[in-house]
């Protein structure tokens, strides 16, 4: 009874491992050995196989990507720049995908070598501009960077650009790629950026350029500032003296009004007008401060003695 038990559970593992199940997603290179049997396989489904012999070798049917690492190149016009690109391929041939790589991380490494060196041979037969612009439109500026130069070369010739540059890098790189069963897709530049060093002074003139355009709006804010001070002031200096010639006219005619009073009541009664003007001089004379010696015949007492 045992025994029978065994076989059971022997032709069940032989029957598993006789038979795959293929995804849609994926594709099979068929090892015996170590060595391809059969080309691949392709179709979904159910499929079947040497059990404990064949070994199935999955690959993806997808589009995959490659991400490079950034790398340091200098430009035609001796600029040195990081330049981030990445790609995307999928595996054409599998049998010959596995017999020369074997698996997506060998890949990855013959992506890294042909595409890398392809990128830094291109990109250095390039001037910077043509890597980072294009087309040859126009740039255009808002007004207050009409006195500020943004960058050197601004107005240079444009011949092929960055989709083109791209794009030749595909061209070359992709027949290189084909030879390990690899379609490649595309290659594009994902960023550009300056080194460290550039990149500072590249700041420090951008910094220069904004201190410069806030110096312009200071400068004009300044003078709109004094043209509207003067305004202000000659208006006030109008209202002043327009308020000042008023008030003298008006103290001209009240000086001229109480004169004439004072002249009026003078020649009604000069004697009484006399007796006032002298009682408001002793007011103004006469305290325990002020000592005044003078002779019984002057006239400065004359109502004193009257009234004696």
């Amino acid at each position: 009874m045992k025994f029978k038990w065994i076989i059971i559970i022997a032709l069940v593992i032989i029957i598993i491992n006789s038979i795959y199940i293929l995804d849609e997603t994926e594709q099979v290179i068929i090892t015996r050995f170590g060595d391809p049997v059969g080309n691949a396989v392709i179709s979904a489904g159910l499929h079947g196989k040497v059990p404990l012999i064949d070994k199935v070798n999955r690959f993806e049917k997808r589009i995959l990507e490659w991400d490079g690492d950034p790398r340091q190149i200098p430009t035609a016009d001796k600029r040195f720049i990081w330049i981030d690109t990445f790609s995307r391929w999928k595996i054409k041939d599998p049998l010959k995908f596995f017999e020369t790589t074997r698996s997506e991380n060998q890949a990855h490494s013959r992506l890294d070598d042909i595409i890398s060196g392809k990128i830094r041979d291109i990109i250095s037969s390039y001037k910077l501009i043509e890597i980072v612009r294009n087309s040859n439109r126009n740039m255009s500026y808002s007004l207050e960077f009409e006195d500020v130069s943004l960058q050197d070369n601004i107005d240079e010739e444009i011949f092929l650009g960055r989709n083109a540059i791209s794009d030749s890098i595909f061209v070359v790189a992709s027949p290189l790629i084909d030879a390990y069963g690899i379609e490649l897709i595309d290659v594009k530049i994902k960023r550009i950026n300056y080194v460290k060093e550039v990149r500072q002074k590249v700041y420090e003139r951008m910094i220069s350029e904004r201190q410069k355009i806030a110096a312009k709006y200071r400068s004009e804010g300044n003078g709109k500032a004094a043209e509207t001070l003067g305004k202000m002031q000659k208006e006030l200096d109008l209202i002043q003296s327009g308020a000042y010639k008023t008030a003298q006219e008006i103290k001209g005619k009240a000086d001229a009004k109480a004169i004439k009073i004072y002249a009026d009541a003078y020649n009604r009664d000069p004697e009484f007008y006399q007796f006032i003007k002298t009682l408001e001089t002793y007011e103004k004379t006469i305290d325990n401060k002020n000592t005044l010696i003078m002779s019984t015949d002057s006239d400065y007492y004359k109502y004193m003695k009257k009234s004696n």
